[in-house]
């Protein structure tokens, strides 16, 4: 699944390419995504200037004209391809495709169909049901030790999870996750409300620091992404520990080991993450 960077990356794409620009055409070539597009949804947005992209978490808010908020999310295989005309080769995942007044027209792809459309007024954003509770953005100035600790008091779930949790913390994903914890040394099995302040300490800045070096390398590619121009990311050149089961830590030498925690494989290193 695109994860914070992923999104991010998407999102700065598409931004170069629609801030300002009316959007003059636009095909919803099924009814539904992941759930069904609201009603009226392509009429909705023909015809509206883009006015800004921003991001929530995982969620790309394309604010048009009017006060109305596209929201998008990618889900599981989900990717935003640009090109210079409307395509000619539509494919059977090819499911919302919408151009702009200089021609550029931008592709949904989603083969599993996990990603998902809406709209909404601008006024009711912080209401919607995707993004009411979501917590602190891990990128922003007001993510800080004290306010993770304040999240994390009295959690009996482990860090991994705790992290995971959107209500904590928004847009981390299991990738990220693994290595910000390598970076500060915290153990992913650890119970979350256990962990020492000063270990906090360091893991705030490692959140900050892998995701923002993520962004800039354009996403991790792996399976189906790609950035909105077709390039791949190339994050995944510097994993430290994710998808690095066996193979020597970069730190001590001993193997990198892999577990399974809710489902998700988590890579960590026992002997320099405690």
């Amino acid at each position: 699944m695109p994860e914070l960077p992923e999104v991010e990356t998407t999102r700065r794409g598409l931004a170069l390419k629609l801030e300002g620009r009316r959007i003059t055409r636009i095909e919803a070539r099924r009814p539904d995504l992941r759930f069904p597009l609201p009603k009226n949804f392509a009429k909705s947005i023909q015809g509206r200037r883009v006015e800004t992209l921003d991001r929530r978490a995982k969620y790309i808010l394309v604010r048009l004209e009017g006060d109305l908020v596209w929201i998008i999310h990618l889900g599981m295989s989900g990717r935003m391809v640009i090109r210079a005309g409307w395509p000619n080769d539509i494919g059977p995942h090819d499911h919302v495709i919408f151009a702009t007044e200089d021609g550029s027209a931008v592709t949904f792809n989603d083969a599993r169909r996990f990603g998902m459309m809406d709209l909404v007024p601008a006024k009711k954003l912080a209401e919607h049901r995707l993004l009411a509770g979501i917590g602190p953005e891990p990128l922003g100035a007001d993510f800080t030790p004290a306010v993770l600790a304040a999240a994390l008091a009295g959690k009996k779930t482990p860090m991994k999870a705790a992290l995971l949790d959107q209500t904590v913390v928004a847009g981390l994903g299991n990738i990220y996750v693994c290595e910000a914890l390598f970076r500060a040394g915290i153990n992913p099995e650890k119970l979350a409300g256990t962990v020492k302040a000063d270990r906090l300490e360091l893991l705030v800045p490692a959140i900050k620091a892998v995701l923002g070096e993520a962004v800039e390398a354009g996403g991790s590619s792996l399976r189906d992404y790609v950035q909105s121009d077709g390039e791949l990311g190339y994050f995944q050149t510097r994993f430290r520990v994710y998808d690095r089961e066996g193979e020597a830590c970069i730190t001590c030498k001993s193997k990198v080991q892999r577990i399974v925690q809710s489902g998700r494989s988590t890579f960590f290193c026992k002997r320099c993450q405690k």
